[in-house]
């Protein structure tokens, strides 16, 4: 599959086209909404949305003898929350449809 990607002003315009309405509306939504996941998220609690899939801050212990790739140095990470994301059904079903493409390293 080829890598395709959008944007999120990429989004704002489908959603703005698909809603009809003002493209600086949509914007509005778009953000109000990631302002308030970013928001929930940062106080721990998880944000669930029946058949997308559940945001949630998952807990990463620290640890002494991590190692940075580039340079192979030695350091330490400090315990920290990472952002997570698990897909619902109805998002796995539709990943499922996708065509599988081969691409030679099978």
């Amino acid at each position: 599959m080829s890598a395709k990607k959008i944007t999120k002003y990429d989004l704002i315009d489908s959603v703005s086209e698909k809603s009809r309405c003002e493209k600086k509306l949509a914007q509005a939504v778009l953000e109000n909404f990631l302002d308030e996941l970013r928001f929930f998220l940062s106080e721990g609690t998880t944000v669930e949305l029946r058949g997308f899939g559940t945001f949630e801050a998952r807990f990463r212990k620290g640890r002494t003898k991590a190692r940075n790739p580039k340079t192979g140095e030695q350091l330490s990470v400090a315990p920290h929350y990472v952002a997570a994301f698990r897909a619902g059904q109805d998002l796995k079903n539709a990943l499922r449809r996708l065509p599988i493409e081969s691409n030679g390293t099978e």
